[in-house]
């Protein structure tokens, strides 16, 4: 496709704190969802928001259906985004399905995280 995984994904990191925070949304949604919190955190953090590649915000294009079968394309966009940022550690708060992704990313690179705060709902 030729476009970065930042672009693609509308990357955004606001704040200027020196430690990272991630807030991802779930399906339905896109990084608006956060809009209202977001200033109660860029104070402390560098914030990194981003849509998933199934928000409508996103270019279509870059949805494939094969690759995002399972959440394994989506651990691997978060890990590519903190990758690409050059994010030596970070908190992580995933909402709905998110939480599932920041899991799994934590598994797959738990050096990478410091905190994955979750609420299981009643």
């Amino acid at each position: 496709m030729g476009t970065s995984i930042l672009d693609a994904l509308n990357v955004r990191v606001e704040g200027s704190g020196e430690k990272y925070l991630v807030l991802a949304h779930g399906f339905g949604t896109d990084q608006s969802a956060w809009q209202r919190v977001l200033p109660y955190f860029t104070r402390h953090y560098s914030v990194i928001l981003y849509d998933l590649v199934c928000a409508g915000s996103v270019n279509p294009d870059h949805f494939d259906y094969r690759r995002y079968t399972t959440l394994d394309a989506y651990v691997d966009d978060l890990l590519n985004i903190l990758d690409a940022l050059r994010v030596p550690r970070c908190a992580y708060v995933g909402h709905s399905i998110s939480a599932m992704i920041g899991m799994l990313a934590s598994i797959r690179r738990p050096e990478l995280f410091s905190k994955l705060p979750h609420r299981r709902l009643p």
